[in-house]
């Protein structure tokens, strides 16, 4: 019996009782179906926070302060003040350094107000150089220049969203706005520019924040003191020149953060962009593998239901298989026949699955959770992961009803009532 006369002939047995047949597929279609849906949330959410970290600019090093330590135990990182607006001029006109741009931070969480509306946002202290180095751009306006910084002048850049909700009707730039931080009214901003919108990303969204010059920040805004009783920044980011070149940036700026801070044991702490990447990226495989081994056991149960259809069909089918084999059909014949419905039942099961998980993968991605859409990708390697799981079941599970069904003796079989 060829291969295509074996197919016709599952076919014909499955039709000759549908509704078991579906009930047997069902198993099947749902396997497949949440393994495709699955795997597609996991791979979209790798995809998401890969162009989130992307988006926060390229060639990207982060310097962050060190940990403290309290009777031997050493705290999370950043819990211990050590770097300064001078550390980062200090890395900024080292010459020997591959970079392009050093842009320090300060940040805290307050309110804009502006007359009787307000909008609690991030306020982050900083300088000119941080539109280069995070890949900011201006849509109205100007960011903040050397000068607001010298001078500590109260000028303010608004983030797309903070803009919409204090000035809905009207331009932000000109306009003035009050700062107000753990509770304490401060003074008069002026508004001089307005940010491209950059999206939400996984680290918050990037237009819900203003930007004020540092100097403003620490001296009128909110500040902290060192260890050395220097006023501290939250951390410095720097731009090197190329991927190439981030060790050797990495090693320089090491070196001179050691110098000035005069210690041996590092008090900071230099994260690479490509860190952060792999790290997310290592979780998320993870969170990819488990939520496609979870979808998994519902393979597993839909293959142990064609086990046990398997084994009532060659029970039902008893006399038939001692005709066939009455009338010359080798133990292989039989064999390939039984294990070529199960692999039949498997593929058409696996076939709606996909069709199943790609809508389902589909509906995932246009429902909006808290705001923002949920990211999905079917990708064409789950896809055939699913299918060819699927038919391996079919093999696995069938193949021991196929056996039992060749091993019938033809004379018993066709005693059997």
């Amino acid at each position: 019996m060829t291969v295509f006369e074996s197919v016709r002939v599952a076919l014909r047995a499955l039709l000759a009782n549908k509704l078991r047949a579906i009930l047997t597929v069902l198993g099947i279609i749902i396997g497949v179906g949440a393994v495709i849906a699955l795997i597609s949330v996991g791979q979209g959410a790798q995809r998401e926070i890969t162009q989130n970290i992307q988006a926060l600019g390229t060639n990207l090093l982060f310097i962050e302060p060190g940990a403290r330590q309290q009777a031997g135990v050493r705290q999370q990182a950043g819990s211990f003040p050590t770097l300064t607006y001078e550390d980062a001029l200090a890395i900024a006109d080292e010459g020997d350094l591959p970079i392009v741009g050093v842009a320090p931070e300060l940040g805290a969480y307050g309110q804009i107000i502006v007359n009787r509306l307000n909008w609690d946002t991030r306020i982050t202290g900083t300088t000119p150089s941080y539109a280069l180095v995070r890949n900011f751009q201006v849509a109205d306006g100007q960011f903040l220049d050397q000068h607001a910084l010298d001078a500590r002048s109260r000028v303010i850049v608004l983030g797309p969203t903070v803009a919409s909700n204090l000035f809905p009707d009207q331009d932000p730039v000109g306009q003035t706005v009050k700062i107000s931080v753990h509770g304490r009214i401060g003074e008069n901003f002026k508004v001089i520019g307005v940010t491209v919108p950059k999206g939400a990303t996984g680290f918050g969204s990037e237009d819900d924040q203003v930007f004020i010059p540092l100097t403003t920040m620490q001296q009128r805004v909110y500040s902290q003191l060192t260890t050395r009783g220097l006023r501290n920044v939250e951390d410095i980011n720097v731009k090197v020149a190329s991927p190439t070149q981030m060790a050797q940036a990495t090693a320089g700026i090491g070196q001179v953060l050691r110098q000035r801070h005069h210690v041996s044991q590092d008090d900071f702490t230099i994260t690479s962009e490509d860190d952060i990447l792999r790290f997310f990226s290592q979780v998320t495989s993870v969170f990819t593998l488990v939520l496609g081994a979870i979808a998994g056991i519902s393979l597993v149960v839909g293959g142990i239901g064609i086990m046990n259809i398997m084994l009532v069909s060659v029970t039902e089918r008893t006399r038939e298989i001692g005709i066939r084999r009455a009338v010359g059909a080798r133990r292989q014949d039989i064999l390939v026949q039984f294990l070529v419905e199960a692999v039949v039942v498997s593929l058409v099961g696996g076939m709606i699955g996909v069709l199943l998980g790609v809508g389902i993968a589909r509906v995932l991605s246009s429902v909006p959770v808290d705001g923002q859409y949920l990211q999905t990708v079917v990708s064409v390697n789950s896809v055939i992961l699913a299918f060819g799981v699927s038919a391996s079941i079919g093999l696995f599970f069938g193949f021991y009803p196929a056996l039992r069904a060749s091993r019938l003796h033809p004379i018993d079989a066709l005693r059997y009532e």
